[in-house]
């Protein structure tokens, strides 16, 4: 007995084929296949529709010539949908897939602010074009770190920016790390930023050094700017100031006169706020302060020389050496009777002074002009103070001297 036949059953693949409800392919989608076949044609791709999809060769110039001769039947491919029906089938792409994908990539380091790394593909006048995620970007002259403004030459007829690629061809194929600024898909538009990668990079590895620093240790650095309230120094992927008045024991006019750019010096560590993440550094503090080992260069009673340096009502101060700075006493400037310390002396020049006390503690001097002078006789000077004390006991008027430190404190504070 013959077999029965179903009239319903397909009788070909294609009867088979066309009973198969596929998914009706639009322009624009991104689908998944498998490799069907490998020729110079280009590539079969089997995307689960009735008829293969073909990638012509010009269409997939971003697989490398490795990737190309890796590719084998079965292997997973994604590509992008340029035409749903031709007489070939579909027509696929695998660039326009991979540049899908990379916006959408590029979409998801910017909305993590993450870092991405990037090749350089060209330059023009305003900055250089990167390719990050298989997606053309652009990165502003502005917001390069690693390359010079000097590869940017200005075009002396217009006055512009410009940068030719024959200058910049060294620079090709490098790799920046950047950060995605903006991403605008509908106009093509991908903006990126080497600054504000490294800025990540840079705070992250200051995080990491204020951890190990330590108050009262000892660094080296490199200066890299200079205001005019102090310096700022490079630790090692941390920026520390200098202020002004740690720069010196002497008085500093400007940070220049001490350290210059690029300048490679030790600093201590004077104060680290790791809350705020700052570092204080001084200059000064590597050295001892000069009120502290005064005594090992003057004594009570050397005859020295002084720089006049302020004048006031009741003597003037002079300066022996940096923060060194003492009192003459308007008694003291001359034995004659001084009205105004300007009678006598004037502020920048140099006279000898004899030291009549050092009180270190209290950072002073007493100085005096007179008994420094060629024949002050010391029995006359007893012999007039003796007289001056016998007075004050007989009349109640105030003690200049006393009038003097008073002043000096006042001053002490003022300079302070």
């Amino acid at each position: 007995m013959a077999p029965q036949i179903d009239n319903n059953e397909p009788q070909s693949m294609q009867e088979l084929l066309d009973s198969i409800e596929f998914k009706a392919l639009r322009r624009g989608e991104i689908v998944e296949g498998t490799v069907m076949r490998v020729d110079s044609d280009g590539l079969f791709v089997n995307i689960g529709h009735k008829e293969e999809g073909f990638v012509p060769p010009n269409e997939m110039r971003t697989l490398t010539a490795e990737e190309s001769g890796q590719l084998v039947e079965g292997d997973t491919l994604i590509t992008f949908v340029l035409r749903a029906e031709s007489a070939d089938g579909p027509i696929l792409s695998v660039d326009r897939a991979r540049g899908e994908e990379g916006w959408r990539e590029i979409q998801k380091h910017m909305e993590a602010d993450e870092p991405v790394d990037g090749q350089i593909i060209g330059f023009n006048r305003g900055g250089c074009i990167l390719e990050v995620e298989n997606v053309q970007g652009f990165v502003p002259m502005s917001q390069l770190m690693t390359i010079s403004r000097d590869r940017f030459q200005v075009d002396e007829t217009s006055g512009e920016e410009s940068s030719s690629e024959s200058s910049n061809a060294d620079l090709i194929g490098n790799t920046l790390t950047v950060k995605v600024l903006e991403v605008n898909r509908s106009r093509n538009r991908a903006i990126f930023s080497e600054r504000a990668a490294m800025q990540e990079q840079r705070d992250e590895q200051k995080a990491e050094l204020i951890e190990k620093l330590e108050e009262g240790e000892i660094r080296k650095g490199k200066v890299t700017g200079l205001s005019n309230f102090g310096a700022f120094v490079d630790l090692g992927g941390a920026d520390g100031l200098i202020h002004i008045s740690e720069m010196s024991w002497s008085m500093v006019r400007s940070p220049e006169d001490i350290v210059s750019i690029g300048q490679e010096i030790d600093v201590y560590i004077l104060k680290i706020d790791r809350e705020s993440m700052k570092i204080a550094l001084s200059l000064r503090r590597l050295e001892p302060e000069p009120w502290e080992t005064i005594h090992d260069r003057y004594s009570v009673g050397d005859i020295v020389d002084a720089r006049i340096t302020k004048l006031a009502n009741f003597g003037a101060f002079a300066r022996l050496e940096d923060s060194i700075e003492g009192l003459i006493h308007v008694t003291e400037l001359s034995a004659a009777v001084v009205t105004n310390p300007s009678e006598v002396v004037s502020e920048g020049e140099v006279r000898k002074v004899k030291i009549l006390r050092i009180e270190a503690d209290r950072k002073r001097l007493g100085l005096s002009l007179k008994q420094a002078e060629d024949g002050f006789v010391e029995e006359d000077y007893l012999i007039e103070s003796s007289e001056l004390v016998d007075q004050a006991a007989e009349e109640p008027l105030e003690n200049t001297e006393a009038l003097g430190e008073a002043d000096l404190e006042e001053q002490e504070q003022e300079q302070e």
